[in-house]
């Protein structure tokens, strides 16, 4: 379907209002994931466990949705199909593994910041591998994301204990959460070309806590013993910012272009990182928070699409 745009803001010319309240309800659900998770690490749940629980939540949700409206979608991938759909949720998994551990180590605040930064990542691995061009506006967003990251890595180990106990490895876990996410989208580019948006997420969710579970049985990872809270702040996450923040964000790219979607995100790692300065008490070094403002500033730069004016 095509939209007509506004010469002025390149967005649809007739947005409903519920897109942007939509699109503010995306917003704020994605930026309770850290607070979540972090409250279920308070209550002893271990981060593997954390990031399973999260996915198979949200496959409860999904499969009975999946299994009545979208069988047909899944009998036409092949058997290629569901090896790339493995891969990708291997990756996937390993990007929760990842992100979630980070949390342990370092503030919310750059924990967020670093992991999303998965757009550079993409546009880096799609030259390195598939040939495509670099603009401008992606190779300096590219540069300052390095640059924020050195000044956060050269100041990692200079905060207190609301900074983080190992602030320096929270942020490279941090950093490998985005690569493994950029991964992962390369990856289900394949997948996604050939079915809807439900049944490929159902997918891959499934292959990815396939993937945690046996992480779970291989590090010997206790999953119980935990109080009944922890359960329910995991349960959260799985319904809130997974299903409620990433399902807003696909309802109004109906309506809203997907730069002006990726700005917007942009808000999260702000509003995490507040939310954990209220609730947690956790105040990031200066250091870290000029790394983390230098990071996000290169990635919306690298985000940001020109639209000419008066083309759709």
């Amino acid at each position: 379907m095509t939209y007509t745009t506004s010469a002025i803001s390149g967005q649809p010319a007739a947005v409903p209002r519920q897109a942007y309240i939509m699109l503010a309800v995306g917003i704020l659900a994605v930026s309770t994931a850290a607070i979540f998770i972090k409250f279920a690490q308070d209550d002893g749940v271990p981060s593997l466990v954390i990031s399973a629980g999260r996915l198979l939540v949200s496959l409860i949700v999904l499969t009975p949705i999946v299994l009545l409206r979208y069988r047909a979608d899944l009998s036409r991938l092949s058997r290629s199909d569901l090896l790339f759909a493995a891969l990708a949720g291997a990756v996937l998994g390993l990007h929760f593994a990842l992100w979630i551990g980070s949390l342990e180590f370092t503030s919310v605040l750059v924990s967020v910041v670093l992991v999303t930064t998965g757009p550079l990542w993409v546009a880096l691995l799609e030259f390195l591998f598939l040939k495509a061009k670099i603009t401008r506006l992606v190779a300096l967003g590219l540069l300052l994301a390095t640059i924020g990251s050195g000044i956060i890595g050269v100041g990692g180990g200079t905060g207190d204990d609301s900074a983080g106990s190992q602030p320096l490895l929270g942020a490279v876990m941090a950093l490998g959460g985005a690569v493994s996410v950029a991964i992962y989208l390369l990856i289900g580019r394949k997948i996604r070309a050939k079915t809807s948006l439900i049944p490929y997420i159902w997918l891959v969710y499934g292959f990815a806590a396939i993937f945690l579970v046996l992480a779970i049985l291989l590090t010997g990872t206790p999953v119980t013993g935990y109080p009944v809270s922890g359960a329910f702040w995991v349960a959260l996450t799985g319904l809130v910012p997974q299903l409620i923040g990433h399902s807003s964000f696909n309802y109004v790219l109906k309506y809203l272009s997907a730069t002006f979607v990726g700005l917007s995100s942009q808000i999260e790692p702000i509003g995490s990182a507040i939310a954990a300065l209220i609730i947690f008490r956790q105040v990031p070094t200066v250091v870290q928070i000029i790394g983390s403002f230098v990071i996000l500033a290169g990635v919306t730069l690298a985000t940001y699409r020109p639209n000419p004016r008066g083309k759709p």
